[in-house]
């Protein structure tokens, strides 16, 4: 397993953090996502053949920006 972390704008609340979760969750290989609105960062623990691309997407689908730290 692995961590990654992420730079995220455009979240406010945390129905926010939640959109960004969900589509999270959904990339292959995710086990778990914490999310904070309040300091604009996503961590990902997944395995070590995560496509981090694939997260960047996934945060993008949720109508947010993802960049990888």
């Amino acid at each position: 397993m692995k961590t990654l972390e992420f730079k995220v704008t455009g979240m406010t609340c945390s129905h926010c953090e939640l959109s960004v979760k969900e589509e999270v969750l959904g990339v292959l290989g995710v086990s778990e996502v914490a999310v904070s609105a309040k300091k604009g960062t996503l961590t990902v623990t997944a395995g070590s053949d995560v496509d981090t691309q694939a997260i960047i997407s996934a945060v993008a689908e949720a109508g947010y920006k993802a960049e990888k730290h």
